[in-house]
């Protein structure tokens, strides 16, 4: 059975949550020391009361809600980490090489060896291959090594009182105010990211309520401290979002030299007709003509990997919204597996690109008459499709991606040169 969450147990646990948040700004300062670091805003008592108000309507217990909020704090940390956007975004090579590296994969080894009937268990339940149960862990958290030190009510806290995403963050406070209230987890012990996702799996408070599940019997649904909860949680959640047990989440393909890469942004096509494209597997052999659409993606352009992404990678991307992020968790989780690396590794001489240095871009086709949206440095659907469409109107490979040709063709000089 739960744990209470008493009032006395709040006020001491939250005393030492209190440190931690201090603990947790000592590195945070702006670099030089300027006044600009983000403050307090005026109304933040008053944000949180009418948080705490609107806890309590949804179900959370009156002491668990007052003794909490009144013991967050706001963190300018956690202010900066959301404005933040780093000076180069990462190129594909230096995102992969970082996440899917030598020591996670043999790691990820010992990870299946070692859980293995667990892992089975969750698969045989979820219908999630325990390879990639072990990739997902290895990506949030490097198999549990590092959940985040920040304490969550005061995270969320923080980004609930600010205007920018201030909605969102106020239902995942009052998720995490639900949590607590179960008593799934002591209030200091309660930490995680910067914007509040917690655990092995990292879970979001809204995602650990939803999906987070006690497999080990201990009453408590524990995501910090249960390999066996944070396992089966992450097998459900992927599960509810339609997780295909008969098929991978993709795959690495071979195309033909005279390719049309305009076919990139063109939507998923059978394995029959990628096969008639000349798409063939890293040996070049026609694909198996299975019953399953697949999408072409080329996340570093004509010159890096191409792959066909079948169901599962619009799942993995449920839990992430990068593409780049949805192939390293395929590609971990085949490499742990026993799978070989990349036949066609990505290019490391491709410029980075900062927010700045694509706001450039995208005003530069848009002045061209390619309209790629307002210009908001973010690489999205929009761009690539005007790109693809100038560089199909200058000769150029239409792979839709920034490269030194494209770059060159518009006037645009990449910050990082």
């Amino acid at each position: 059975m739960s744990t209470p969450v008493t009032p006395q147990r709040l006020f001491t646990a939250l005393a030492v949550t209190g440190s931690l948040a201090l603990a947790g700004l000592s590195p945070v300062a702006l670099a030089d020391g300027s006044a600009d670091q983000p403050r307090e805003p005026a109304d933040f008592q008053q944000c949180l009361s009418r948080i705490g108000q609107q806890a309590v309507a949804e179900g959370v217990s009156r002491d668990t809600a007052d003794v909490v909020l009144a013991r967050a704090e706001f963190l300018p940390r956690v202010i900066e980490l959301d404005r933040h956007q780093p000076e180069f975004t990462t190129t594909f090579a230096d995102y992969l090489g970082r996440r899917v590296s030598e020591t996670r994969i043999e790691r990820g080894r010992e990870m299946l060896e070692q859980h293995r009937e667990l892992l089975n268990r969750v698969s045989d339940e979820t219908g999630v291959p325990p390879a990639y149960l072990v990739s997902f862990w290895g990506l949030e958290t490097n198999y549990g090594s590092y959940f985040g030190k920040m304490p969550v009510p005061s995270a969320l806290a923080t980004l609930a009182c600010d205007p920018r995403r201030g909605d969102y963050f106020s239902g995942e406070l009052v998720s995490a105010l639900k949590i607590l209230d179960e008593g799934a987890i002591d209030p200091e012990r309660m930490e995680g990211s910067w914007a509040g996702a917690m655990g092995h799996v990292q879970f979001m408070p809204s995602v650990f309520l939803r999906h987070a599940t006690d497999a080990d019997g201990d009453g408590r649904r524990d995501l910090w401290n249960s390999v066996p909860d944070a396992m089966m949680s992450a097998g459900r959640f992927l599960q509810s979002m339609g997780w295909d047990p008969d098929y991978r989440w993709g795959r690495e393909v071979l195309l033909p030299e005279e390719f049309d890469y305009s076919l990139t942004g063109a939507g998923k096509r059978t394995l029959a007709q990628w096969n008639a494209l000349g798409v063939t597997d890293i040996h070049g052999n026609p694909l198996a003509e299975e019953p399953i659409k697949a999408k072409l993606v080329v996340p570093a352009g004509h010159r890096g990997p191409a792959f066909l992404a079948y169901d599962n990678f619009r799942v993995i991307m449920g839990w992430n919204r990068s593409e780049y992020y949805a192939i390293a968790v395929g590609h971990l989780a085949d490499r742990i597996a026993g799978a070989d690396g990349l036949k066609n590794p990505p290019p490391e001489d491709v410029p980075a690109l900062s927010r700045d240095d694509v706001q450039k871009l995208q005003s530069a086709l848009n002045d061209r008459g390619f309209d790629s949206g307002h210009p908001d440095g973010i690489l999205g659907p929009n761009t690539r499709s005007a790109i693809r469409r100038f560089q199909s109107s200058e000769g150029l490979i239409a792979d839709g991606f920034p490269g030194p040709e494209l770059l060159e063709s518009l006037g645009v000089q990449p910050t990082s040169s």
